[in-house]
């Protein structure tokens, strides 16, 4: 019998550790999309899909049909619905819009890659390490209508909003469109910020790694306050009734921090919003996105607590060749990745592209556990034929 996108996804998470939950019909496929792959396939202007949430609902749904994927990955907050007030114009141009903002600053959002905001003079804000004050964190979204700021304000706000009703109420809107535009046939991926890549995001990583060193005390004061933003946005999410929740990671990985480091920044506070996330939605998948050289702490990822493991970078981007991982993660994870987003569906022939997605289905799929993916973000650049056939080569190789 054929499953929707929705069961397949579903089956193909929990068999990864249950090894009692019947598979799926066959190896599902979603991958994690840039911002700017948006921007270029979707149709809708740059402009909405990063300000308005129900544009970024649609160009999400969009993309998933295009490529016949089993998943979205829902990695936006929901937008202020009255962003226009704070606007003076928008300069639009050919290959990047400019929009300028009331207070006298300015976001620049290229038609291929993330926007980014600016100060008047072109600079960007980051707080120093020694300015912060543990007791003023609670959460940090990268991706906000702003740059960072500290103490953390929403947008445009003056004062920083009181930690018991922190986040505002527009944003899990994003997540609640693409879960009622797709009903029960697609399963959806809801995303928040580990402390750790918070950290890193808030002081912009040089500093903040600098940081691990210099005073880790006081990063782990920082840490402690991250993770109760993390579990309280993560329990936000889950309530809206996502198929799973991916922590995003990304720089716990072997190119930026050792195993040891792994172990003293990361582990306690992932464990920490993991098991709390459990305590009220025990039945959720929840998996971490981490790229680079992660072969050498697959085991510390599990002490975690999470149930998948997403992105396993293969050489040269990583290190994790997908036959160790199935071994090592066997009965525990499921995997969702492994393909070369770069040599191999950036740059690769739809011949590359056919023969890779194979070798990945034929030995990511046996016994379960397996969802055909990049290793990390589709480039925007990446040519839509070569990604439509991750999709075609599950419903060809991939039938169990």
């Amino acid at each position: 019998m054929e499953l929707t996108s929705k069961q397949r996804v579903e089956r193909a998470m929990r068999s990864g550790y249950n090894p009692e939950v019947e598979l799926p019909d066959r190896v599902p496929t979603f991958c994690q999309i840039s911002i700017g792959y948006y921007f270029k396939n979707s149709g809708i202007a740059p402009f909405d899909i990063w300000y308005r949430s129900e544009a970024f609902a649609e160009a999400l749904v969009k993309v998933q049909h295009q490529n016949h994927f089993d998943g979205i990955l829902v990695n936006l907050p929901g937008r202020n619905p009255e962003v226009d007030k704070y606007i003076t114009r928008v300069d639009k141009g050919e290959t990047e819009d400019v929009v300028r903002w009331k207070n006298g600053n300015y976001t620049r959002i290229p038609h291929d890659d993330n926007p980014h905001y600016f100060l008047a003079d072109g600079s960007r804000y980051f707080p120093t390490f020694e300015e912060l004050d543990p007791e003023s964190l609670y959460y940090v979204e990268p991706w906000d209508l702003t740059d960072v700021t500290y103490p953390y304000t929403w947008g445009f706000d003056e004062r920083s909003r009181p930690f018991d009703d922190f986040f505002e109420p527009f944003h899990q809107d994003t997540l609640k469109s693409v879960l009622s535009k797709v009903g029960t046939t697609v399963s959806v991926h809801a995303e928040i910020f580990s402390p750790y890549a918070q950290f890193l995001e808030l002081l912009n990583f040089q500093n903040g790694l600098m940081a691990m060193i210099l005073d880790p005390g006081k990063v782990h004061a920082c840490l402690d306050r991250l993770t109760l933003g993390a579990i309280d946005l993560g329990n936000r999410g889950a309530a809206c009734g996502p198929d799973a929740l991916l922590i995003s990671d990304a720089f716990a990985g072997g190119g930026f921090i050792s195993r040891k480091h792994y172990s003293e920044f990361v582990l306690p506070y992932e464990t920490r919003v993991v098991n709390a996330i459990h305590k009220n939605y025990p039945d959720l998948p929840i998996y971490t996105h981490t790229c680079g050289d992660i072969g050498d702490r697959l085991d510390l990822m599990l002490k975690t607590g999470i149930q998948g493991v997403d992105t396993l970078d293969p050489p040269p981007l990583g290190t994790v060749e997908l036959q160790t991982a199935k071994e090592t993660l066997r009965g525990k994870a499921f995997i969702k990745g492994n393909i070369d987003p770069v040599s191999t569906l950036l740059l690769g022939t739809q011949e590359d592209v056919q023969e890779e997605a194979r070798r990945r289905i034929e030995i990511g799929k046996e016994g379960g556990g397996y969802i055909l993916s990049t290793a990390c973000s589709v480039a925007p650049l990446t040519p839509p034929a070569n990604l439509e056939l991750l999709a075609e080569a599950a419903k060809s190789h991939g039938g169990y």
